[in-house]
């Protein structure tokens, strides 16, 4: 497909397993709901821990159909930090040393829902992050709206990614990637995402489905 002229793949770029403690995402549901939903790139970000993006890649038998970018969400001191295109966990919680051991493993830093549960968030910090998610599909409009004008604040590139934590999620907003191949490699795929042009597109989410991840994370600590 073409927009302006220009060949573009749909990304979601946050979404979440049933290794993140608040999820019942298996890895494959996730592909298949993924290429159902004619998504080109997603990236897998689970809370804390890698698992669920090296197994979601490994669940994957059609990689020229579908980019797996594995990653993780971590909470540090100050709120949330993702790590794009890393497969190795971190330990640290501490926002500086968070950053570096992304940047060590050769991955992005995503300034995740910066306007929802982040404290102590300075100048130097946004200095140093690679992107801010400027549409997140589990934030109000109006917190997204001061995501994207931090963002823009501090000229860095923005995201999208669905934040899903439920099938029904996966997609619903979007990075729209411009002038990408499917045959393009991941190397090249981490410099467009971190510079190339892009659209973000889709809706938010129902508050609701904060309650049902609450909900998940109560169920599954009844049965652990």
């Amino acid at each position: 497909m073409e927009v302006y002229g220009k060949p573009w793949i749909a990304a979601d770029l946050h979404i979440h397993t049933k290794y993140s403690n608040d999820s019942f995402l298996s890895p494959r549901k996730i592909v298949k709901i993924a290429k159902k939903k004619r998504l080109s790139v997603i990236a897998v970000t689970d809370h804390e821990t890698v698992k669920g993006a090296v197994e979601t890649i490994k669940e994957n038998s059609d990689p020229h159909n579908l980019l797996i970018i594995p990653g993780v969400e971590i909470k540090t001191d100050i709120g949330d930090i993702i790590g794009l295109f890393i497969e190795e966990d971190i330990i640290t919680r501490e926002i500086y040393e968070v950053i570096d051991c992304i940047k060590e493993f050769d991955g992005l830093t995503v300034l995740s829902h910066p306007s929802r549960g982040h404290k102590g968030l300075t100048e130097d910090i946004i200095r140093k992050i690679d992107l801010v998610e400027g549409l997140n599909g589990r934030s109000s409009h109006s917190k997204n709206l001061e995501a994207l004008k931090l963002a823009y604040s501090y000229k860095k590139p923005v995201i999208a990614g669905s934040d899903a934590h439920f099938s029904f999620e996966i997609g619903k907003v979007k990075t729209l990637l411009y002038g990408v191949a499917m045959s393009i490699s991941i190397e090249d795929l981490k410099k467009i995402i971190a510079y190339g042009a892009r659209r973000l597109v889709g809706e938010e989410s129902s508050f609701f489905v904060h309650i049902f991840s609450f909900a998940a994370e109560i169920v599954k600590k009844f049965l652990s």
